[in-house]
């Protein structure tokens, strides 16, 4: 059931999400956002961290990927240190 409800942007910017929105979304303070915009509409979409089965998936596959390309830990550690020297 989507929820509707009017707020208004401050003078610095600042936009109050209602509260039967913050709790129906489990929204708290600190929740991030990215925000997009087209034409007269404005959308935020909560950013979620990737639960850590999801992390454990993503690191697994960019070592298969790394692998597969021939690199070896020395490279990776090449690659930051060049990285950081910049």
């Amino acid at each position: 059931m989507p929820l509707n409800a009017t707020t208004r942007m401050s003078s610095k910017g600042q936009v109050v999400i209602p509260e039967a929105i913050r709790k129906a979304l489990g929204l708290e303070a600190g929740s991030e956002f990215v925000v997009v915009a087209e034409g007269d509409v404005v959308i935020l979409k909560t950013i979620q961290p990737p639960p850590m089965s999801e992390f454990d998936d993503i690191v697994g596959e960019a070592r298969r990927l790394a692998r597969q390309a021939g690199m070896k830990p020395a490279d990776v550690t090449a690659a930051i240190e060049a990285i950081r020297s910049d």
